[in-house]
C-alpha cells in the first residue's frame, strides 16, 4: 500500500502520509498513534471512574497493563489466523503498522488476561468490566480514525454525500483476487466509484454509546451489567456495519466479524434479562400493613 493517501470525502479532498514521523530511520505510523490516543483516553477515563465503581487506582494499574498488552496481542493474533493465506513470514504476522488488529480479539484478550489479573488483585471482576467497556468505547471511537490513514475499513458502492474515495481503497478493490471474493458473495463493487466510510460510521456509533453508557451506569442494576450493554452495543452497530463492508475477514462465505456480533447481541441480552429475573425473584416483598 502507498504510504501517501489522497483521495476525498464529503466531497473534500485529502492527501498525507500515512507515516508520522520518523525517529533513527524507525517510521511511526498515524495508524499507531491514533490507536495509542484511543488507549490513552480509555485510561484516562477510567482513573476518573475508577472510585465511582469501587475500584482502587494502584491494583488498576497492573491490570490494565497486563490487559491491554494481551488484548493487542490476541487482536493480532485473531486477525492473522482468520487470514492466514495474507502472511508468508512471521515478520509479516507481527507487522501491525499497515493495520490488522481485530477488535474481538482484543475483547477476548482483555476478558481473559485482564480478568485473572483482577483475581490476583482482588479486584471485582464485574466491576472492572464496566468500567472498562465504557473505556473500550471511547478508545475504539478513535482507534476508528487510524483506519482512515491506512484507508481500510470501507464498505461497497456509496452514492451518499459522505462516499469516499482513495489511492487505497481503489488498490484494494481493483485486485482481482478481491472482485472474485466480492462476486462470490453477490456483491458487485466499482473501485473507481465512491464507498461506505465504515470506519466512520463505527467511529460515531462507538461515541455514541460510550456518552450513552456513561449516563447508564449510574443505574445499573447489577455489576456486571453495563459491560454487557457494552457487547451488545458494539455488537448491534457491528452486525449492520459489517454487511456493508469490502474488506471484512471471512470463513467460507460468511462474515466473521458479523457471526460474532449477533451472537454478542444475543448473548448480552439474555444475559441481562436472566440475571435481572434471578435479582428480582431473590427480593424479598415488602407486604403492606
Amino acid at each position: 500500500m502507498d504510504t501517501v493517501m489522497t483521495g476525498t470525502i464529503f466531497g473534500i479532498e485529502f492527501s498525507f502520509s500515512r507515516v508520522a514521523f520518523e525517529i533513527g530511520g524507525f517510521q511511526i505510523y498515524w495508524y499507531g498513534i491514533l490507536i495509542a490516543m484511543g488507549f490513552l483516553l480509555a485510561i484516562i477515563y477510567a482513573f476518573r471512574r475508577a472510585s465511582y465503581f469501587g475500584i482502587k487506582q494502584d491494583p488498576m494499574i497492573d491490570v490494565i497493563l497486563v490487559g491491554s498488552v494481551c488484548a493487542i496481542i490476541c487482536a493480532r493474533a485473531y486477525y492473522v489466523l482468520t487470514s492466514l493465506d495474507s502472511y508468508h513470514s512471521f515478520k509479516e504476522a507481527i507487522s501491525i503498522h499497515d493495520g490488522g488488529l481485530a477488535i474481538y480479539g482484543a475483547i477476548i484478550g482483555a476478558v481473559v488476561f485482564g480478568g485473572i489479573m483482577c483475581r490476583v488483585k482482588k479486584i471485582s471482576v464485574p466491576a472492572m468490566f464496566d468500567l472498562a467497556g465504557i473505556g473500550l468505547l471511547l478508545g475504539q471511537a478513535i482507534g476508528r480514525w487510524g483506519n482512515f490513514m491506512n484507508q481500510e475499513a470501507f464498505g461497497n458502492n456509496t452514492s451518499m454525500p459522505w462516499g469516499m474515495i482513495s489511492n487505497g481503497t481503489i488498490d484494494y478493490l481493483s485486485r482481482p483476487s478481491v472482485q472474485s471474493e466480492l462476486s462470490a458473495q453477490g456483491v458487485t463493487v466499482n473501485p473507481l466509484m465512491p464507498v461506505h466510510p465504515c470506519f466512520l460510521y463505527e467511529s460515531l456509533w462507538c461515541f455514541a454509546g460510550f456518552i450513552l453508557l456513561h449516563f447508564l451506569s449510574k443505574h445499573r442494576a447489577f455489576k456486571g451489567e453495563t459491560f454487557l450493554q457494552y457487547i451488545v452495543w458494539y455488537g448491534l452497530g457491528r452486525f449492520f456495519i459489517e454487511s456493508v463492508r469490502t474488506d471484512s475477514l471471512m470463513i467460507g462465505s460468511f462474515k466473521i466479524s458479523q457471526i460474532v456480533a449477533a451472537l454478542c447481541v444475543i448473548g448480552g441480552i439474555t444475559a441481562i434479562i436472566v440475571i435481572k429475573l434471578k435479582i428480582k425473584n431473590k427480593t424479598p416483598e415488602v407486604k403492606a400493613l
